[in-house]
């Protein structure tokens, strides 16, 4: 009978959160496979043969963090009752989340992107295409809003409002990696809802009908 393999013994989840761990505190082209391997516990042979090349093992790791540190601002955007408390809690989940005391002070999708090497262009469209799925994913939450009746914006405003607070999630992770607090990121949070009314003008009351 011919012999099989070795057996892992490394845990392939435990492996890669320690990946991610890495990944978050470095960036992509900052993150070596020696790195890689010594903060995992494995070789480097085992990494390629568990998760295949460098950029696989990355994509992995991002839709780990998109389930995890990632996920409060999008559950906030599906599950507030208006499209107003939806951003303004969506603002806030991301305050919170990248001023943890336990992880990095900024959103991966930001900031962990790789921004020279031209072999790493893919990485870079890679997670460029995840920021813009946030954008898309505030616009349909707007969407929503006008069919529920609670936003009465114009539909051809969706996208630039939708920009707009996209753009500010984006900010507020910059601000936290140079050094913001928290409650200097909750003063962002009301600056940029002070803007709603403006973007997105309540409906005017209704008439009294009654004769």
């Amino acid at each position: 009978m011919a012999t099989r393999g070795r057996p892992r013994t490394f845990d392939p989840d435990t492996a890669l959160r320690q990946a991610l761990d890495l990944f978050w505190e470095r960036g992509y082209e900052g993150t070596s496979i020696n790195d890689l391997a010594q903060a995992m516990g494995i070789a480097s042979p085992s990494i390629y043969a568990c998760f295949g090349s460098k950029e696989e093992l990355f994509r992995r790791v991002m839709a780990l963090y998109g389930a995890t540190a990632g996920e409060p601002p999008r559950r906030a955007l599906r599950e507030q009752p208006t499209a107003r408390e939806a951003v303004h809690a969506m603002l806030r989940a991301t305050a919170d989340q990248i001023t943890g005391p336990d992880t990095p002070h900024y959103c991966m999708l930001i900031l962990a992107a790789a921004t020279g090497t031209v072999e790493n262009h893919t990485v870079r469209e890679f997670l460029a295409d995840r920021r813009r799925d946030m954008h898309d994913t505030i616009k349909h939450r707007l969407a929503r809003g006008i069919t529920d009746g609670d936003l009465t914006a114009p539909p051809d405003t969706l996208d630039g409002i939708a920009r707009y607070y996209t753009t500010m999630v984006q900010g507020l992770s910059v601000q936290a990696r140079d050094g913001a607090t928290r409650a200097e990121l909750e003063t962002v949070v009301s600056c940029a809802m002070a803007a709603w009314d403006t973007l997105a003008p309540p409906a005017p009351p209704q008439a009294d009908e009654t004769p």
